[in-house]
Formats: structure tokens, C-alpha cells, sequence
């Protein structure tokens, strides 16, 4: 059973300034997570209704819940998690979800 990791972030403040530092910094060091199967961005274009309405989802999937586990005790998750801290603790939320 596939594990993912969703964060779902809200609206920047600046929106250039977040682009630039989730692709520059924070999407790499996702991507050094062990275990890491994919990762999706998705980028909302456009809301149909709702009023807490998303910016940005991201989907990082594991193989399984081992896999899961040792990737969220990795050191490289640890500086993603510091990271994403630091630049979106006010508009970020995760969750994991199986499928």
C-alpha cells in the first residue's frame, strides 16, 4: 500500500518569493529524501468553491509504510522539515494519506 505525504499550502504573501524558494531550496531537498517513489506538484489554476481554498498541493509517495518511516527519521527529512519551517509554517498543512 502506497504512503503518501500531502501538504497543502495556502496563499503566500508573496507568491514570487515562495515559487523561487520551493523550487530552488525546498523541492531539492525533498527530492533527497530516501525512499522518495515521486513527487507531485500540483498548482491550483483555478477554485471552483470553497472558502479555504488551496495554492499549492504536493504529493510525495512512498512505497509502503516502512519506507515511510525510515524516510520521515532520515537526516534529509529532518532539513526538509526544518526548511519548510522556515518559509511556510503559517500557510503549510501535511497530512498522509494510504491508497
Amino acid at each position: 500500500m502506497t504512503v503518501k505525504l500531502i501538504a497543502i499550502y495556502r496563499k503566500p504573501e508573496d507568491e514570487a518569493a515562495f515559487n523561487m524558494h520551493y523550487e530552488n531550496v525546498h523541492s531539492p531537498l525533498v527530492k533527497e529524501v530516501p525512499g522518495l517513489k515521486s513527487l507531485t506538484v500540483n498548482r491550483v489554476e483555478k477554485h471552483l468553491f470553497g472558502a479555504d481554498q488551496p495554492f499549492m498541493i504536493v504529493e510525495m509517495a512512498f512505497a509502503d509504510q516502512a519506507a515511510f518511516d525510515l524516510a520521515m527519521s532520515s537526516e534529509e527529512n529532518k532539513a526538509t522539515g526544518k526548511d519548510v519551517m522556515a518559509f511556510a509554517k503559517d500557510i503549510v498543512s501535511l497530512m498522509v494519506a494510504k491508497c
